[in-house]
């Protein structure tokens, strides 16, 4: 299995996908996760007003570096609140999913919505006219839409789709060929099931995965062994299933971010670490991923 990591593993250093693939690269990943997050927010990349402009830089770093951009995570949003933001969001979606094409890219995440107050039926149905919708656009290019299994909300009154599960009832709902899953693994420790319980109900959909870890109380987005997952469960999960994708990080916390830490008016050079050392725990990074997969005999360059 290959490993990749994503681009907003540097969103708290530049908005720029390119430079924080240049740090990727750096760190010894081949393989990358295009993160449209900082794009859509900051209007910059493929929101620029130069598409055709950065998709030339892209391919010719491609070429030039020989990386790869193996799958990708659309913006954050809520696809099932009507508000002004909305058709922007959704325009913003096709054109991740377009952008996915011209590079290469089979698999994109999309995350289902949620809302206050809505039951099980009505969020499943919501999310269908929602993903229906994207997946129309998606068969033009094949490009598959991945939902994913959320971190866990302790909210009673929110109904969202957070277990292995409700991700394959989703699925099975929403009744799409390009229409596949996701499995995160930090999110999938917040629930009591076994890793490989919980993949193996999802079998074949599984297309793509977020390696990531925490203590089973918060979606920190640990390294692997900086919290309590159990990496032989997992491990045994995506053998049974068979999976063929990458073995994906999504570990963007291995240092904890300037946004969890505590603030001190008079400075803030030390707010998120240096850029030097970011690189070195993404080094670090890669380096657990070829452990965990050396130990079964999964590891590919």
């Amino acid at each position: 299995m290959k490993i990749a990591t994503t681009t907003s593993d540097f969103s708290r250093y530049t908005s720029d996908a390119l430079k924080a693939s240049r740090y990727i690269k750096k760190a010894g990943f081949k393989y990358i996760d295009y993160g449209f997050g900082e794009d859509f927010a900051q209007k910059v990349g493929f929101f620029s007003n130069d598409y055709d402009g950065w998709l030339k830089k892209l391919k010719k770093y491609i070429e030039k570096s020989s990386v790869k951009y193996v799958q990708a995570h659309s913006p954050m949003g809520r696809p099932l609140v009507k508000n002004d933001e909305l058709p922007a969001f959704i325009e913003g979606t096709k054109l991740c999913v377009k952008a996915c094409a011209d590079l290469g890219i089979e698999n994109i995440v999309v995350h289902s919505g949620y809302d206050s107050g809505l039951s099980k039926e009505e969020t499943f149905e919501k999310n269908r006219e929602f993903y229906l919708d994207i997946l129309k656009y998606a068969e033009e290019f094949g490009v598959n839409i991945l939902t994913e299994n959320f971190n866990k909300m302790w909210s009673p009154e929110t109904f969202w789709i957070d277990n292995a599960t409700d991700l394959l009832a989703l699925i099975d709902y929403v009744d799409h060929p390009l229409f596949h899953a996701c499995f995160d693994i930090g999110h999938a420790n917040l629930q009591d099931m076994p890793q490989h319980e919980e993949l193996a109900i999802l079998g074949k959909h599984v297309k793509a995965i977020h390696v990531q870890d925490n203590l089973g109380d918060d979606d920190y987005h640990l390294a692997p062994f900086f919290g309590t997952t159990n990496w032989d469960s997992v491990i045994k999960g995506l053998k049974d299933i068979d999976y063929k994708g990458y073995f994906t990080f999504e570990a963007c916390s291995i240092m904890v971010p300037g946004t969890r830490r505590r603030k001190f008016e008079e400075s803030s050079l030390l707010q998120d670490p240096p850029i030097d050392l970011k690189i070195k725990a993404e080094a670090l990074i890669y380096e657990i991923g070829k452990t965990i997969l050396g130990a079964y005999d999964m590891f590919e360059e």
